[in-house]
């Protein structure tokens, strides 16, 4: 079983639980156990595979971040987009996302340059949702196009149509198509360059998209999200 027997959080299991026995999700499944079947090394581990879902329960929500597929090098990919797991060097993408929230949210503040998890940030409720949950050790968007995208579309679809008042951060013409279905008028929505070092500074340094979901944030009553708790 290439992941854990799915007991997601009531609340996104009351959206999604469906999903599981749908004939894209069991033809996923086959692929995941064939792959595996070769022995080929797919990150992240099993049990990490939902960690965005598990670490940020539905009803919980408030920002969502859309990534691409995982991290596809050893020691990095644990569940959540941009996230690598503690003690792992920065990637330049979450490198450049740092510098922009130092330089936009620090107050003199400066993410450490030794950590990269961003589970804290999920236990705030920031959605940190990759398109694709799975991929091939050193094959990167190896796992495109075999599901993931139709799942991670209905999550898109279940906050849009559930929720009001999300922030949804869009970084890249891949995540401004996937969040093209919401709703301006009842979610806050911020676009911008994707952070890697290829686009970033055509319009993510400087997009202050940090201060500005915070002060939407406020705006609705509810606390700001701590930008440097990373781990």
């Amino acid at each position: 079983m290439i992941w854990r027997q799915v007991q997601l959080d009531p609340s996104w299991l009351a959206v999604l639980a469906s999903e599981f026995e749908q004939p894209y999700m069991q033809q996923l499944r086959h692929f995941l156990s064939a792959e595996k079947a070769q022995r080929k090394l797919i990150y992240p581990r099993g049990e990490d595979i939902f960690a965005a879902l598990d670490l940020c329960p539905f009803d919980t929500v408030r920002v969502v971040i859309i990534g691409q597929d995982p991290y596809h090098g050893a020691g990095q990919a644990h569940g959540l987009c941009f996230s690598v797991l503690p003690g792992t060097p920065q990637p330049p993408s979450l490198m450049n996302i740092f510098q922009e929230i130092s330089n936009d949210a620090g107050e003199g503040r400066r993410v450490p340059k030794d950590r990269g998890c961003l589970d804290s940030w999920a236990r705030q409720g920031v959605l940190l949702l990759n398109a694709v949950l799975t991929v091939e050790h050193g094959r990167a968007g190896s796992h495109q196009g075999k599901g993931w995208e139709t799942f991670t579309d209905r999550i898109v679809a279940a906050l849009n149509q559930h929720q009001s008042g999300l922030v949804f951060l869009l970084w890249g013409s891949y995540a401004q198509k996937k969040g093209a279905i919401v709703d301006r008028s009842r979610h806050f929505v911020l676009e911008a360059p994707h952070p890697s070092p290829l686009s970033a500074h055509r319009g993510f340094l400087g997009c202050q998209h940090f201060s500005k979901t915070n002060t939407w944030l406020a705006k609705q009553g509810q606390q700001p999200i701590d930008w440097f708790a990373v781990n």
